[in-house]
């Protein structure tokens, strides 16, 4: 195994490596690496371990969407449920046509 006193920046091949990231086992000087949840990262793995803006925005779009989706589903789920229950609260006599007979159709 060699040792990290003799490997060279990725980056930067004059200067000599600190730290040797351990997500793609490259060695870095100092100014490569930065420490993320206890870790010391490489620029490149730090960007594919933090989610970017986008991604966050992505994630929150489309869960927004979908409690869109559900509020709607409902909302219309209650809408047709009162109109059901309306509907179930008219009398026998309209439902077979006899209202309509004794007010309308005997008026000759």
């Amino acid at each position: 195994m060699n040792a990290i006193i003799h490997q060279r920046c990725f980056n930067h091949a004059a200067r000599e490596a600190v730290a040797r990231c351990p997500q793609c086992q490259r060695y870095f000087c100092r100014e490569c690496t930065t420490e993320h949840d206890e870790k010391v990262l490489c620029a490149s793995c730090l960007a594919a371990a933090v989610p970017s803006h986008e991604a966050r925005v992505r994630r929150r779009s489309a869960f927004m969407r979908a409690s869109q989706f559900t509020a709607a589903f409902l909302i219309l789920w209650f809408v047709f449920l009162g109109l059901g229950r309306s509907l179930l609260g008219l009398p026998d006599s309209f439902h077979s046509g006899e209202l309509w007979q004794t007010n309308f159709l005997d008026e000759d």
